[in-house]
């Protein structure tokens, strides 16, 4: 009975979630936009089981070629329940201009839904070649690479972006990718932006659907006026495509082949900054930005020292300008100052801060002012340009010497000199100096005495742990032929641990590795030897089978793999097989 209730209860369950979404009856294009003497698939889904008399549109103005063929799917995941049925449609244009695919209708539920309205665009005929099941013909069709850039008139030293994406369509698989040529950015500050791997995203292109992936995205910031070209971006792609023939069992035939992609050339015309109203003090710094200029002390006594920080703020080419210079009166003596960075390069930009810290030291006793200071920039949202001007700030030296007139005689304070710098003199000499006597200490009961009386005591002890965990150690055969073995394993496949992530440099150090291993264990020369009669060796040196069978297939998989695509953790398992069939073998040799 219980039996019988929960299976009611799941039956329930299903019945509601399939009622829980409203019914629907869509459309789908293969591309919104062909030539006259292309085709493109349409397809018509309801997600609702129950429904029938399905009526297609009447395709004014395009051939049926194929179809309509039926299809059903149904899926349980996380307790949601999927279900679709479509009806799938190949057409062809008649004629050129802007067509429009009327609706279809299927009875459900007792009323009858109907799909929507699409239009579809016709152009000239493209060149097709004769036999439309090329495979190179449909991997150009089916894979782009472009280049896409975020603005083609910026000002000079505006931050902008370019990003390189791999459109995919459905109808291909993309097995293997490597760059031949990197881009080019002259003319151009640069700096890459990371990209936190390679996550597959839907989008479109031309108004088709593709997937795409983000293989390459760099900020850019120009340095000039003028037509500025980014050169492209090469690719080599291993892609596999549909032959147009199916298997015995109706599974559709692919075929790799490897095939050469490149972007197209951009040009980037940057604007040049206005001239009106240019400030005397702009350096080149172009963005949005704060200014401040700040004192850690401003109280101190003569000789102490403050520190006078000038920080930029904000987004922007904060790599690309000079900060302003503070001016001090002479009484304040500057040092050169120390440059503090904390910048980001993120997609939208450069954003951080730029910062110069001074150390000043005064030498006399008053009140100084230290002038205000100003910063501009260009605004490029604004397109104009924009100053920030500081407070002054004031040092108050609270004691020390004070300067003096020449006329006043007080023997308690002194009269300001240029300091004249001669060698490494930079301060003024002391004329008079007091020495103490430097107290002596006897060794004899000192720390260091009793350090050294004790050290025999507690190294002899150690000494002997040490030894006696050697002992135990050597004597420990089994152990020790372990780690002699995977010692020796490491040492073979030193090489083909190197190449990994590289397939066939990999397979190749891994395969050279095993007979080398085998060359210099049984003192034979095996390069020629089949694998049949490095067995019949094994056999005779009294090697298990298992080990003798996962040693062939060790090479048979390297022989194999260099022909088939593999991931780079196939990759690290096989490198890890390797090493504990090195080591089995030598346990036994």
């Amino acid at each position: 009975m219980k039996l019988k209730l929960y299976i009611s209860i799941i039956f329930s369950l299903l019945t509601l979630s399939f009622f829980a979404q409203d019914a629907e009856l869509s459309v789908n294009l293969s591309k919104n936009k062909l030539g006259l003497n292309q085709r493109l698939r349409i397809e018509f889904s309801i997600n609702k089981q129950g429904a029938d008399n399905f009526t297609p549109p009447s395709f004014r103005g395009f051939k049926v070629i194929q179809g309509p063929s039926q299809s059903v799917s149904q899926s349980w995941i996380n307790g949601k329940v999927s279900f679709s049925q479509s009806y799938t449609y190949i057409i062809e244009p008649k004629r050129k201009g802007e067509l429009i695919i009327e609706a279809a209708s299927i009875k459900y539920n007792g009323g009858i839904l109907n799909s929507k309205m699409v239009k579809v665009v016709v152009l000239d005929p493209i060149d097709v070649p004769e036999n439309p099941n090329d495979p190179n013909y449909i991997a150009q069709q089916n894979i782009h690479l472009v280049a896409e850039i975020s603005k083609s008139r910026p000002f000079v030293g505006e931050g902008i972006y370019v990003e390189y994406r791999l459109y995919v369509s459905e109808n291909v698989s993309v097995y293997d990718t490597s760059v031949t040529e990197a881009p080019q950015y002259n003319g151009f500050w640069n700096q890459d932006i990371k990209i936190d791997g390679f996550p597959v995203k839907m989008g479109t292109y031309n108004n088709e659907k593709y997937r795409y992936i983000v293989l390459q995205k760099a900020l850019l910031i120009p340095t000039k006026t003028g037509n500025l070209t980014i050169d492209p971006m090469k690719m080599d792609i291993v892609i596999g495509v549909p032959t147009g023939r199916a298997d015995f069992f109706g599974n559709v035939i692919t075929k790799n082949i490897k095939k050469e992609f490149a972007s197209t050339k951009k040009t980037i015309s940057p604007k040049s900054l206005p001239l009106d109203g240019k400030p005397e003090n702009f350096t080149g710094a172009v963005g949005q930005f704060s200014f401040d200029v700040s004192l850690s002390k401003n109280a101190l006594k003569a000789n102490e020292s403050s520190q006078i920080k000038v920080t930029v703020s904000g987004k922007g080419n904060l790599k690309l300008f000079e900060l302003p210079v503070i001016e001090t009166p002479a009484e304040l003596e500057k040092y050169q100052p120390e440059r503090k960075e904390s910048i980001y390069v993120k997609t939208d930009g450069i954003s951080g801060s730029v910062t110069d810290v001074y150390t000043i030291v005064p030498q006399y006793k008053g009140k100084y002012k230290i002038p205000n200071t100003s910063f501009s920039y260009f605004n490029p949202e604004k397109e104009k340009y924009e100053t920030i001007a500081t407070n002054d700030l004031y040092v108050d030296v609270l004691e020390g010497k004070e300067l003096i007139s020449n006329s006043d005689n007080n023997t308690n304070s002194i009269q300001k000199r240029d300091v004249v710098t001669k060698g490494n003199n930079f301060r003024y000499i002391l004329t008079s100096s007091n020495f103490e006597a430097k107290e002596n200490s006897d060794f004899y009961k000192s720390y260091l005495f009793y350090l050294l009386l004790l050290l025999p005591l507690i190294t002899i002890p150690i000494g002997i742990i040490i030894a006696k965990n050697n002992e135990k150690r050597n004597s420990d055969v089994i152990g020790r032929k372990q780690r002699k073995a995977e010692r020796l394993a490491k040492k073979y496949l030193s090489e083909a641990q190197k190449q990994l992530g590289k397939k066939e440099a990999f397979y190749e150090a891994l395969e050279r590795a095993l007979h080398n291993y085998l060359k210099a264990k049984l003192s034979i020369e095996i390069a020629d030897i089949s694998k049949e009669n490095i067995t019949q060796i094994l056999q005779q040196k009294q090697v298990d089978k298992s080990t003798i069978h996962q040693f062939i297939d060790v090479l048979k998989a390297s022989d194999f793999a260099r022909y088939t695509p593999v991931t780079n953790t196939e990759m690290k398992q096989e490198f890890e097989r390797a090493k504990q069939v090195i080591v089995q073998l030598d346990k036994q040799l």
